[in-house]
């Protein structure tokens, strides 16, 4: 069970302990109790097994404030995209909510998927490319928003291209900073562009309770950023959320 799960888990027996409690007092028959416990332990059940433990998520995203939380992810992946624009780094496919992510078969809030790189060991050019397109999403969500909810998976694999390539830390962390610089003056000259990049991501985005839109075609290259390795190789995913990944809140 993910953290998530788990924190639902815990939730409802806090809830279902305070009703044993405090029901009788107020006339609630053992019954009820009984019934809803029932019924939140299928509800748990279902979500993880139907959703991954993302049922939560995906009811968010279809009530009527769920367009804004789907926004903030467009513009988080929005930012990858057009810094993977700007360094020519192509991208496979770009997912906005949890709906497209649990399609895909990830548990994320929003993705963009890049190719592997060819070696683990980059040069220090490249190595500054994917410093500014995977940070891109996080400026993207600071220019807009004043703060970045996701992008904690975009740095990680950050690290880790710096590591495998033999760099210490101070120098990953000096280049990165300079790459934050660099895409922060960038983005902030490109706004309307990221804006109107984002809510094109925004429309193709699947919700529940709304009929699936066309497929969206983007031209190549598509930009973004790699929160995790996936499914054994062939590709690197960014989201929100993830995030990306974004946090499904993306």
């Amino acid at each position: 069970m993910n953290d998530g799960g788990a924190f639902r888990a815990g939730l409802a027996v806090l809830v279902v302990s305070v009703l044993a409690v405090l029901g009788p007092g107020f006339g609630l028959s053992p019954w009820w109790i009984s019934l809803l416990v029932l019924l939140a332990l299928g509800g748990l059940s279902l979500d993880a097994a139907q959703f991954s433990g993302r049922g939560g998520h995906l009811l968010a995203e279809a009530l009527p404030g769920g367009e804004a939380r789907l926004r903030r992810i467009a513009i988080h992946e929005s930012g990858h995209l057009l810094q993977a624009a700007d360094d020519q780094l192509p991208v496979r496919r770009v997912l906005v909510g949890s709906l497209a992510c649990l399609r895909a078969g990830l548990d994320s809030g929003g993705c963009t998927e890049f190719d592997l790189p060819a070696s683990t060991k980059l040069s220090l050019p490249d190595l500054r490319r994917w410093s500014r397109v995977l940070q891109a999403g996080g400026c993207a969500e600071r220019l807009i928003y004043g703060a970045s909810l996701g992008g904690a998976d975009d740095n990680r694999l950050l690290g880790r291209l710096w590591g495998l390539s033999g760099y210490d830390v101070e120098t990953a962390q000096r280049e990165q900073r300079r790459a934050r610089r660099e895409v922060d003056q960038q983005l902030r000259q490109q706004r309307p562009r990221l804006e109107a990049l984002a809510e094109g991501l925004l429309r193709e985005a699947p919700r529940l309770g709304r009929a699936a839109p066309p497929a969206q075609s983007f031209p190549s290259p598509l930009g973004s950023a790699t929160e995790r390795e996936d499914r054994k190789s062939t590709r690197l995913n960014s989201s929100h959320s993830s995030v990306s990944r974004m946090p499904s809140s993306a």
